[in-house]
């Protein structure tokens, strides 16, 4: 069973910029909560036990939120706010745990899941990009899916969603012999990087969500630096076809890219109508500012 998910923050955030310039980009709410949050609850959901924050030293305020803050907790205590009490204990559940590892340099994807090899050990692994949310459709939790997938086939999976054809330049998209249904998944032969309109091998581009056996650590040790002198993931993902099948799964639910502030906005509204406090006088609201 995949126990550990490891989460890159380390990125500066540039897309988010100004925001970005003094609190990190993983840290702006959607809506009443911080966007990692919601990524840390989709792996939870998925029987993650551990969270692996690979971080850099501007973002202590994200290993700040997932501890515990006495002073705060008594503060509420003392004036009977139990609601909002509950509220900020219950963020992590009791059995999971929040580890971080600082990533010295800024070297890419592959050297930032690389820098918690010694943590994650022998065990396969999941890896979740913070920009990304996973919407989950009301019954299934993509990630868990994923990972009883790879549980079924031990092939590492790559989590895929279809886009517009004419937007495959945007995104890497994966290479295969037919489209899997949604909720399944089929051998893939690769990655391609913002292939030309018309030149793509599919509509299924990369969402930032994988399950990695541990020998991928071995092959990121061994990856030269590819594209923006970085260590890249998907060079290592390459390495590892030669030697088995990687998987792509084709996701059921509905991603937001909060990287970008277009999709941030796009978050902050399907999140906030479906708030259980909110999301009727948010609702109210949208339907007043449409007329």
């Amino acid at each position: 069973m995949i126990k550990r998910a490891i989460l890159p923050v380390a990125g500066l955030g540039t897309r988010f910029l100004p925001a970005s310039k003094s609190i990190p980009k993983e840290m702006v709410t959607v809506v009443d909560r911080p966007a990692i949050e919601y990524v840390v609850r989709e792996a939870v959901e998925a029987g993650i036990e551990q969270i692996i924050l690979v971080t850099h030293s501007s973002k202590a305020s994200i290993e700040n939120y997932f501890d515990r803050n006495f002073e705060l907790e008594t503060t509420l205590e003392q004036k009977k706010k139990f609601d909002l009490l509950k509220e900020i204990t219950d963020i992590l559940p009791k059995h999971v745990s929040v580890v971080s590892v600082r990533q010295p340099q800024p070297l890419g994807l592959g050297h930032a899941v690389l820098c918690a090899k010694d943590i994650v050990g022998d065990e396969a692994f999941a890896v979740l990009l913070p920009d990304v949310l996973v919407k989950d459709t009301a019954t299934e939790n993509d990630l868990s899916l994923m990972i009883q997938r790879f549980e079924q086939s031990q092939a590492a999976q790559i989590m895929v969603e279809a886009v517009p054809d004419h937007l495959v330049d945007q995104y890497g998209i994966v290479d295969v012999a037919s489209s899997p249904n949604e909720g399944e998944s089929t051998v893939m032969q690769g990655i391609v990087e913002k292939p030309a309109v018309g030149t793509a091998p599919s509509n299924l581009s990369v969402v930032g969500r994988y399950i990695l056996p541990a020998k991928i650590m071995a092959m990121l040790e061994n990856t030269p630096r590819g594209a923006g002198n970085e260590i890249q993931l998907t060079d290592a993902i390459a390495s590892l076809q030669q030697l088995e099948s990687v998987e792509a799964y084709r996701m059921k639910g509905q991603t937001f890219d909060c990287g970008s502030k277009i999709g941030y906005l796009k978050a902050v509204l399907h999140y906030g109508i479906d708030h259980p406090k909110l999301g009727e006088d948010f609702k109210g609201l949208i339907r007043e500012l449409a007329l």
